[in-house]
């Protein structure tokens, strides 16, 4: 990863060039950025470029030892710190275990999250966290001298899933860093973090990627009219996964779609039936069933995005209520249809809908029987209606 290799972000490298060419690199620095927008990115080029022996105005050489090294990930006084979760118990489980896997992820993609990290170590249900135990290798690999470069540089991915055990050795080190060792703490919730961490880094923050670097970047890599690459970069919210996401999920997302106005069509009917309109009624109903039906077909996790989906496009829809489109984050088919259902979405009922959307999402993941939940979500939306 190199600075040229990232999207936008421009002021940001050249602060963190400055810091190099200055010869005032400080020792603990907490990159912070929503994730998407590159901070982790930013963090391995700003090592690569610390480390470089023959560094450019603008970015690291490519061609020295350090460089090839660090194409590989494998720079000896480069050290990587992340989320795991213990396959076994009966041993003290470490990043190193899954350093293999970490170099080849890393180095496969440019831009990734953590539940795609987690995907990808096979970690299952496990949550992921920096365990107690990695405390002692931090200490360890920092009590040698450099090998190679003149500093050794931490990185952190996530440090708010560290432990209090894992945080509080790691606070000890940084208020008593060794000679030459740069802390690059890469998180995407500081919030979380301990209050004394917070206060012996300095802050680096990191904002969504702009518009024009990020239209930039999806025509240089995707075929897109201007009508989609508007909505793309509006509902991406300056990240680059969301980008992507908007791009890749565009069949899936239409199909919720298309069910999400089913469900809320048979659902009006029969909230709003009268006695001449029985007939409608009846296949109003008969159709929420095989709705609940089909929805069940889709499987646990299927059945878990559509619920997601659903809970945005309500969020969405209540707002369009505002007047304000600047506010919404919806693509150009969701508006359409929003247009005439977002008055039945109001402060009435806005609060039940959701509560009832996260309440079936919870028992999808619980393994309900999904025919059941739908069926019942179903049933109470008709009931919001009437509110």
């Amino acid at each position: 990863m190199y600075f040229h290799d990232i999207i936008g972000q421009q002021n940001t490298k050249d602060r963190m060039i400055q810091t190099v060419r200055e010869g005032h690199i400080p020792h603990a620095q907490l990159i912070c950025g929503t994730e998407g927008t590159g901070s982790l990115q930013l963090a391995i080029a700003y090592a690569r470029y610390i480390c470089c022996t023959n560094r450019g105005e603008t970015d690291a050489c490519g061609e020295c030892p350090s460089c090839h090294k660090f194409n590989k990930l494998i720079h000896p006084d480069t050290h990587f710190v992340f989320p795991i979760f213990k396959p076994s118990s009966g041993k003290k489980w470490v990043c190193d275990d899954f350093l293999k896997q970490w170099r080849s992820f890393v180095s496969e993609r440019k831009y990734f999250n953590f539940n795609e990290w987690m995907s990808y170590i096979k970690a299952g249900n496990s949550q992921g966290a920096i365990y107690g135990d990695e405390g002692d290798e931090i200490l360890r690999k920092l009590s040698f001298k450099a090998f190679e470069s003149d500093y050794k540089v931490m990185i952190v991915w996530l440090p708010e899933k560290m432990g209090d055990v894992c945080a509080n050795r790691l606070l000890k080190i940084l208020e008593e860093p060794p000679e030459k060792t740069i802390f690059l703490l890469v998180s995407e919730n500081s919030e979380q973090l301990l209050s004394t961490i917070l206060s012996r880094a300095q802050m680096v923050k990191v904002k969504g990627i702009n518009p024009d670097d990020m239209r930039k970047a999806l025509q240089e890599q995707f075929s897109m009219s201007e009508a989609e690459l508007d909505a793309c970069i509006h509902l991406s919210g300056g990240s680059w996964l969301k980008a992507l996401e908007y791009i890749q999920s565009g069949d899936e997302n239409n199909l919720f779609l298309q069910q999400f106005i089913r469900c809320m069509r048979g659902a009006y009917t029969i909230a709003n039936f009268s006695a001449e309109k029985k007939l409608d009624k009846q296949k109003s109903l008969k159709d929420l069933k095989l709705w609940s039906e089909e929805m069940a077909k889709l499987g646990r996790e299927q059945g878990k995005k559509y619920l997601t989906f659903a809970q945005r496009l309500v969020r969405e829809n209540f707002i369009m209520n505002v007047k304000q489109p600047e506010l919404n984050y919806m693509t150009p088919t969701e508006s359409a249809f929003s247009v005439k259902f977002s008055p039945f979405i109001n402060y009435k009922n806005i609060i039940s809908f959701m509560e009832e959307l996260e309440l079936a999402e919870r028992h999808i993941e619980q393994n309900v029987n999904a025919k059941i939940v739908f069926f019942d979500l179903a049933l109470k939306s008709i009931m919001l209606f009437k509110k």
